[in-house]
């Protein structure tokens, strides 16, 4: 059993909460039962360690189960040490490490996708994991991240994904203009969602077709150069007195109004 908090192994796994430890080893950190029985259930072959204590091992015998099976050993430790090495306050017991396994924006088009998210510069990992998640849940074929998102991998969106991390391909390190020249050549259509883009109702029709949304910064959204490369920009109506929507509200809104336009004409 690992009881030192302080020891080089926990240590190791400790980093993982920093970029630069993340972009160095190519691993992330997983915590919690609910991400760690995700990543067995579709990911196993990504995980390369699994911490628990007994007692949370004893409470979730299925990923105890599901760790045998795929030939984890799981290592026992003490709260201290999950303490020590997890991003959350309160792990659950549970924290896993992982590697990163992004796909390439080639691959992502070349699989001829009808619904891809599109992020450029989003920057809160609460969104990511947000808008990630909606598209595992709208049946996006891929989510592809440009310019200066966040890293998917930061604890922060890798808990906000709630396990889709681990259902939905993920493309990263690509600029925007390459990200929407595949697109187009697969036949894909760029939409932008931009609060001067044109009323969403009246290009519903077109959602059918296979589209791309693109999805601007929190605060700043898609700035012109982004917006001109799109092959157009719609604007999610307001109906109350709301200023705005919450950018992963958004992005779940018009992700699902063309998962529905899709789905009606099959």
């Amino acid at each position: 059993m690992l009881e030192n908090p302080r020891s080089p192994r926990v240590r190791a796994v400790a980093k993982l909460t920093k970029r630069s430890a993340r972009q160095e080893t190519g691993l992330f950190l997983l915590e919690g039962p609910q991400a760690a029985r995700e990543a067995l259930a579709y990911r196993p072959d990504t995980l390369v360690e699994l911490f628990a204590t007994p007692s949370a091992l004893e409470k979730h015998a299925d990923v105890r189960d599901a760790a045998k099976d795929a030939g984890l050993e799981v290592v026992y430790t003490t709260e201290a040490v999950l303490d020590a090495m997890a991003d959350t306050v309160t792990p659950q017991g549970i924290v896993a490490v992982a590697r990163q396994s992004p796909t390439s924006v080639r691959e992502v088009f070349a699989a001829s996708p009808r619904l891809v998210a599109i992020c450029e510069e989003v920057r809160d990992p609460g969104n990511l994991g947000t808008i990630i998640r909606a598209a595992d849940a709208a049946g996006a074929d891929a989510v592809v991240l440009t310019g200066r998102t966040v890293d998917p991998y930061n604890p922060k969106v890798v808990r906000a994904t709630t396990g889709s991390l681990f259902h939905v391909p993920v493309a990263l390190g690509v600029d925007l203009a390459t990200a929407v020249e595949k697109a187009r050549a697969a036949g894909v259509r760029v939409v932008a969602a931009d609060v001067g883009g044109g009323d969403f109702l009246d290009s519903r029709a077109l959602l059918a077709e296979p589209t791309a949304w693109l999805f601007g910064n929190e605060a700043r959204g898609l700035d012109d150069d982004a917006l001109a490369l799109a092959d157009l920009s719609l604007r999610l109506p307001i109906y109350g007195a709301a200023e705005s929507l919450n950018l992963a509200t958004a992005a779940s809104v018009c992700l699902y109004e063309t998962a529905f336009a899709q789905r009606a004409t099959r």
